[in-house]
């Protein structure tokens, strides 16, 4: 597939070709305004999303009982050992519907006030919910505790639509897909940082546990201080007709005016193009929703997001603790044991800029999600005989790091992206407000029928997510393009007929389509 594509690159860089002047984006990379950007905005909403995922487990048994002396104390009423549990139900799960809600409002925001300010509007609903839970324990409120878990899910569902699509955005033609895996990098490391913070050594004590619920605002006040210097979308300013915005912001990242008007000059072509098809300059999700041409991409989007939840890695990580407890752990160690596997699953996604720069994303991400329901069928099976046989715990130890190795390479990051390489500018942000939404329903869904079906199944729970996974690799097999090194007006069209569409073509097939193209 490089070959391929290496020739379909050759072929564009005729004179005559359409597609030309969209070679020019591949001449910028990285300046000053790029690099903090990228690593602010990531730093500032993903790695405090993925903050208030793995910063909530530790401390939680002296959160349950906080809140249930507070509402007898408070208001009498006094909750049974399942009514605490009830409660604590609803305010972890208040996360991820906040996390929904955050979704959909994210492609509202990044259409109405751009790319840029929804960062900011992310930052600010982060810092109130920050507050809430500082203050929360001061004041004897449940509610503001509750609040907050709503306040940080809504802007953490907020950035899962908009922080990928506006890193890619803002990124040369080239470096698209090493600014995409960003908010998979955030994310990841803020879950790490969170189970850091959230130990008892640390913040995770019965006195300091709000203050560990609102350590991420350090993050997020540093992180905005850099606001001023990030720029403005150029495709979204170029597409609601602002073109000298989007050259002012482009002179930003390219440092160079020549490079930064061919660059303006690329984006209009492809501006006026959509606009000529469908008449609109953006599409609202209703209207993504009902084009039939952008159903199958959606599926993609939807199924890749959803899929990974459904893949079961929150879950995995749940067990982890049993299964190092499983080969002789204590409990202490355990927990230090599953630290250290979120540590290789954060270790691991370092690699992910190098990965999506250099190798394909059709073979990566089917090599992650086949490789992953191996794993998850082997550890279903040395996990369930554990008791039987010596080395069977040692085995699950090698499918959980297997798993999480081959998950982070693929499933982790590529869906946070994809929906960029698959949709045009115009109906993006509504994309990808629906993959996201399908990321939090899907991760809903696990986190409230996980614990019952480990009670009913056993560790034959992990053949359903390894059964998704083997799906998930069938779908993609069939009707997933290869984006990397391809213009997203180029892909658009190999998945417009919805499911007729074969986007998978052979090599032949698709050097005479563009010599068509270019001889028409």
């Amino acid at each position: 597939m490089d070959q391929d594509n290496e020739e379909y690159g050759s072929a564009l860089k005729d004179d005559k070709s359409p597609y030309r002047n969209t070679l020019h984006k591949r001449t910028r990379g990285w300046n000053k305004a790029l690099f903090i950007t990228g690593l602010a905005t990531t730093l500032g909403s993903a790695n405090v999303g993925g903050y208030n995922i793995g910063v909530i487990n530790a401390p939680s048994s002296y959160m349950k009982e906080w809140a249930s002396d507070t509402l007898y104390t408070k208001y009498g009423i006094q909750l049974s050992s399942g009514g605490v549990d009830l409660l604590w139900a609803f305010i972890v799960s208040i996360f991820l519907v906040g996390g929904a809600c955050g979704s959909l409002g994210g492609s509202v925001v990044a259409n109405r006030i751009g790319r840029k300010r929804s960062y900011l509007t992310c930052a600010t609903l982060f810092v109130i919910g920050s507050v809430c839970f500082h203050i929360c324990r001061l004041l004897s409120s449940v509610e503001l505790l509750i609040l907050g878990r709503m306040l940080v899910g809504l802007g953490a569902g907020m950035t899962m639509t908009c922080l990928p699509m506006y890193l890619s955005e803002i990124a040369p033609f080239h470096l698209r897909g090493t600014l995409g895996v960003f908010c998979s990098m955030g994310f990841t490391g803020g879950v790490v940082v969170g189970q850091v913070v959230s130990l008892q050594e640390l913040l995770g004590t019965p006195d300091l546990w709000h203050y560990c619920m609102s350590f991420q605002i350090i993050f997020v006040i540093l992180c905005t201080l850099a606001y001023p210097i990030f720029p403005e979308s150029p495709k979204y300013l170029c597409l609601i007709g602002d073109r000298s915005g989007a050259l002012r912001e482009l002179k930003k990242l390219c440092d160079n005016t020549e490079m930064a008007e061919d660059e303006l000059n690329s984006m209009e072509m492809l501006t006026d193009n959509t606009e000529e098809d469908d008449g609109s300059n953006q599409k609202g999700v209703l209207d993504v929703l009902k084009d039939p041409k952008l159903l199958l991409p959606l599926v993609l989007v939807c199924a890749l997001q959803g899929g990974q939840q459904l893949s079961g890695i929150n879950a995995v990580f749940y067990y982890s603790v049993s299964i190092f407890e499983s080969i002789g752990f204590s409990k202490s160690n355990a927990e230090w044991a599953n630290l250290g596997a979120g540590c290789l699953n954060l270790f691991v996604s370092f690699f992910s800029p190098v990965l999506m720069a250099r190798v394909n994303r059709r073979p990566l991400i089917m090599l992650s999600c086949f490789g992953c329901g191996v794993f998850l069928f082997l550890l279903s099976i040395f996990y369930g005989y554990s008791e039987s046989f010596s080395s069977f715990p040692v085995m699950c130890v090698v499918a959980l790091l297997g798993y999480i190795l081959l998950y982070q390479i693929g499933l982790g990051p590529v869906p946070y992206f994809i929906g960029v390489e698959l949709f045009e500018t115009a109906e993006r942000s509504s994309a990808m407000a629906l993959g996201s939404l399908s990321s939090w329903i899907c991760n809903f869904v696990i986190g409230m029928t996980f614990t019952s079906l480990r009670i009913w199944m056993g560790a034959a729970v992990f053949v359903i997510f390894g059964v998704v996974c083997f799906l998930l690799t069938l779908l993609l097999k069939v009707y997933m393009p290869e984006t990397r090194g391809k213009d997203t007006s180029d892909i658009v069209q190999l998945v417009s007929k919805g499911f007729r569409s074969r986007p998978v073509e052979r090599k032949d097939k698709m050097l005479n389509r563009i010599n068509n193209e270019l001889s028409s």
